[in-house]
């Protein structure tokens, strides 16, 4: 599939409550911007809406604005609560589903519910501000808006050339109740604010009617673009209403206005009937076409438009009928035109999941992870944040406050973005995240490895990257430290581009983008190296590592008297980092021109692997991190008495002792053969280092053809597997809980300065605000580190083969080899999401009517995580980035 994605689904969900829109002395983000503010300013880094679309520069907008004739302000985009409103965090409250998008959006499809009544704004934010930690988010669906089908279903569809000459745009609504209902459907198209922000020295763009439709003149695009509408069927040509794409400063403030008309003038003329809002010149910044429709109980509404590189047409129709006779463009689409270019890009489009799913004849199986993959195209977003004009203002603009100088990400001023990246989720977490950029590539890979890899690149890109190695972790807080997943992420993508695109001319795969990487990735682990292991000897820190509410303290915090926390997750993750550098190593070390230079790289990573193995699992009783009579790892406080070091291990079983597991990979003796120098030198190293091979790696143990790197021994691997593979403990029937259900009877407990600290089962949300109340957790299942789990099973099973078995689930008698294991995880991940036998799936909890209701049961939703008991659906509702892993797990299902 030739792939060109100059325009794509690139606004934001929520552009209101980001980092980059707070200019608030403390940089209290979530209240400095809101939803109620949003319709009246114009932002400055961006653009949201609801389904919409851009260029890649986000010059020029479109999405589509509802009003039911009910509603206080028009519907134009998706509404939440913040962090401080929400009793657990920000939520999002609406009703939405991304169902369809090819690689390049050729085709793309997502569904909006809206109800007929009025949008229960208040009745949301009281009930959730009243609730408590202990008590459940309230949903917009116990507010009973939707029942008896009391709502518009909203199709939003697009359909592009491959060129980009044509751009279709449908938008169907259908009222799923039995009484007519009344909507007004806006299409509404404006230009990002360049002009206010001193940003552009060319001429102001500008929308304007003309004879035959409407204008679209902007310096950045080049050319004039024509909107043409029409509606009824008859030549009669719709109402356009005007406005200047400007912040109402007048009602944001309580200063005059210096525009005539601002951001908010068509809302407040179909909302409250303001003529005066509106730019009665006919032109303006921003515009949008008016088709009211009383739409009876099952009927529908269409409205159709067209942008083409001489224009944009509309073709708006009530009820399926002829085309209109009064469009006049140069390039005119009868609606049998419309439709037949809409059955061309579909039909493309599914040509391409087709031969993606072609061993999958379960249509359930197939919904899945389209949608799955669907969200990932979606969730893409024009990111830009420049920090030096963040920092220092704008020409013409109030100076920021001087605090923002030695705040949030100021040490950062090389950093700058104007590039589509992949969001975690466009609504509850609208802006990067290194590690979880790292997942997303992994599944990427399989749709459209060239995005994957660029990705792993703007992220590594000197404008990203610090010169010291590090990475930016994310936009609330650049120095905060994610786990190092890129080498991993950036192999997956070689490995799969690989195994499933053509190959290249030599056969080898794209070792170039590794090589290219590299440096990059070389310089981030040397970081590591230095700044996380703070006394030089192997054993880590790091903080929170993206683990949340999992310990018993915040981990990010520091310690007091000089205590320090030596973390299991931290050294293992270090320990996962080398072996992931080892093995690309010994891949580039394939090509002669760069194999001594590659050779040597992948010794030294072999060498600082052992060496960090060997601290987390030493048998020195003060140091090791490896608990022998629990048969777990833990992380250990380090407290300085005098002249000497108590070690206090937190005894918490929870997925931090869990992913020493991750730290494994099985290298073939025949590849090691065609590679003189590294195993020269690897056998030299073991020789003058016989701890180090007969207590870690297993290095003499050769099975056959392969060799074990690994920070366990079977031993240790068995004593993991036990507590991980035990329903009583972490073995949940959806997959591997974060934290043990053994501390549900058995909460660990601490008195720490005074304080008494316990950390408790708990399968869904926290009940401690530690961390804010953002999202947090104690228990729930998490797909990245299932993911990674699965993947560590199969690793070891390359060496052990099926003679090694272990019992799963503890308890039942079953003996399974770790292959077999890795396929029930996934297979109980996959059941998240898959019917059972009554229609239901267990990410949507006790809510029947997406079993019940055929205008649900296709519908899924992507969780941040899921609950550790039921299976329930748990934060972010549309975190598809790194969820959407189900769909890679699903691919090696499906291959097997």
């Amino acid at each position: 599939m030739e792939l060109n994605k100059k325009w794509g689904p690139y606004l934001s969900d929520r552009q209101w409550g980001v980092v980059r829109e707070d200019y608030s002395p403390k940089g209290d983000a979530w209240d400095y911007t809101t939803h109620d503010q949003a319709r009246s300013k114009a932002w400055r880094w961006g653009e949201e809406g609801i389904g919409g679309i851009s260029d890649e520069q986000q010059f020029l907008c479109f999405a589509p604005a509802f009003w039911n004739g009910r509603d206080p302000i028009l519907k134009e985009r998706l509404f939440g609560l913040p962090n401080s409103e929400g009793n657990h965090g920000e939520d999002v409250k609406e009703l939405y589903y991304y169902l369809d998008s090819a690689p390049d959006h050729r085709y793309m499809r997502m569904l909006y519910k809206y109800p007929h009544a009025a949008f229960p704004y208040e009745q949301l934010e009281q009930e959730n501000r009243r609730r408590g930690r202990q008590d459940g988010e309230y949903e917009i669906l116990e507010t009973g808006i939707f029942d008896e089908n009391r709502y518009f279903d909203i199709f939003i569809e697009y359909a592009k050339s491959n060129s980009n000459a044509e751009i279709l745009v449908k938008i169907t609504a259908c009222n799923r109740g039995e009484d007519a209902a009344e909507l007004t459907i806006l299409p509404t198209i404006w230009f990002r604010n360049l002009w206010a922000f001193g940003l552009s020295d060319k001429t102001k763009p500008i929308l304007r009617q003309a004879e035959n439709g409407l204008e679209i003149e902007h310096p950045e695009l080049g050319g004039a673009y024509i909107l043409t509408a029409f509606m009824d069927n008859t030549e009669t040509p719709v109402e356009w209403l005007f406005c200047e794409n400007e912040s109402n400063i007048q009602r944001l403030f309580g200063v005059p206005n210096t525009s005539p008309s601002c951001k908010d003038g068509i809302n407040d003329f179909i909302t409250r009937g303001h003529r005066h809002a509106l730019n009665n010149t006919q032109q303006g910044t921003k515009a949008a076409a008016v088709f009211r429709s009383n739409i009876p109980g099952g009927g529908e509404m269409v409205v159709r438009l067209q942008l083409s590189g001489g224009g944009i047409q509309s073709y708006p129709f009530i009820t399926s009928g002829p085309a209109s006779k009064g469009v006049s463009n140069s390039h005119p689409f009868t609606i049998n035109d419309f439709e037949s270019f809409f059955t061309t890009k579909r039909q493309e489009t599914d040509a391409f999941y087709a031969k993606l799913q072609q061993n999958i004849s379960d249509p359930d199986l197939r919904n899945i992870q389209r949608q799955a993959w669907s969200g990932m195209l979606w969730s893409k977003q024009f990111y830009h944040y420049h920090i030096p004009r963040w920092l220092h203002g704008d020409p013409g603009q109030p100076a920021p406050p001087r605090e923002r100088l030695y705040g949030r990400n100021h040490d950062w001023p090389h950093f700058e973005s104007a590039h589509i990246l992949s969001m975690p989720d466009k609504w509850e977490y609208p802006w990067f995240a290194a590690w979880d950029l790292a997942f997303h590539c992994v599944v990427f890979a399989r749709l459209d490895p060239e995005f994957a890899k660029d990705q792993l690149r703007t992220l590594h890109s000197e404008t990203f990257r610090r010169a010291d190695g590090s990475v930016p972790a994310y936009e609330w807080n650049f120095n905060d430290v994610n786990p190092p997943v890129q080498a991993w992420a950036a192999w997956r993508i070689f490995e799969t581009e690989k195994n499933m695109h053509p190959p290249t001319p030599n056969g080898n795969g794209d070792r170039h983008f590794l090589a290219e990487l590299f440096p990059a990735l070389r310089a981030a682990y040397d970081w590591w190296l230095s700044q996380k292991d703070a006394d030089g000897n192997d054993l880590f820190g790091g903080g929170f590592l993206g683990l949340d509410n999992i310990g018993v303290f915040d981990r990010s915090q520091p310690l007091p008297d000089g205590a320090r926390l030596e973390q299991a997750d931290a050294t293992a993750w270090a320990a996962f980092y080398s072996l992931q550098m080892l093995r690309i190593s010994l891949e580039l070390a394939k090509e002669p021109l760069w194999a001594e230079y590659y050779q040597q790289q992948a010794f030294d990573f072999f060498q600082h692997f052992l060496q960090i193995a060997y601290a987390i699992g030493s048998p020195d009783d003060q140091r090791t991190l490896w608990d022998d009579a629990d048969g777990f790892f833990y992380d250990t406080l380090r407290m300085t008495a005098g002249h000497e070091d108590a070690y206090f291990p937190l005894k918490v079983r929870s997925a931090v002792g869990l992913l020493p597991l991750f730290a494994v990979l099985t290298l073939d003796e025949r590849e090691l053969n065609e590679l003189p120098l590294f195993k020269a030198q690897t056998d030299a190293f073991l020789t003058q280092n016989p701890d180090l091979a007969s207590m870690v790696s297993r290095w003499h143990d050769v099975n056959g053809d392969k060799r074990l790197l690994s920070v366990l021994r079977g031993h240790r691997t068995k004593c993991l597997l036990k507590k991980m593979l035990d329903p009583a403990e972490f073995l949940s029937d959806h997959g591997v809980r974060s934290l043990s259900k053994f501390h549900l009877e058995n909460p660990f407990e601490v008195n720490w300065l005074g304080q008494d600290l316990s950390v408790t089962y708990l399968p869904a949300e926290s009940d401690s605000g530690m961390f804010g109340g953002n999202s947090n957790w104690r228990g729930p299942v998490w797909m990245p580190v299932n993911f990674l789990l699965v993947e560590s099973l199969r690793e070891f099973h390359r060496y052990y083969s099926d003679d090694f078995r272990v019992e799963c689930p503890v308890g039942s008698g079953q003996m399974l080899s770790l292959a077999e294991v890795a396929d029930l995880l996934s297979a109980r991940l996959l059941d998240l999401f898959k019917r059972d036998e009554n229609g239901k799936r267990a990410l949507h909890g006790s809510e029947t009517r997406y079993a019940e209701d055929p205008n649900y049961k296709d519908l899924l939703l992507f969780y941040e995580y899921f609950d550790g008991d039921s299976g329930r659906g748990v934060g972010a509702s549309h975190q598809t980035g790194w969820t959407g892993l189900v769909a890679e797990l699903q691919a090696y299902l499906q291959k097997k």
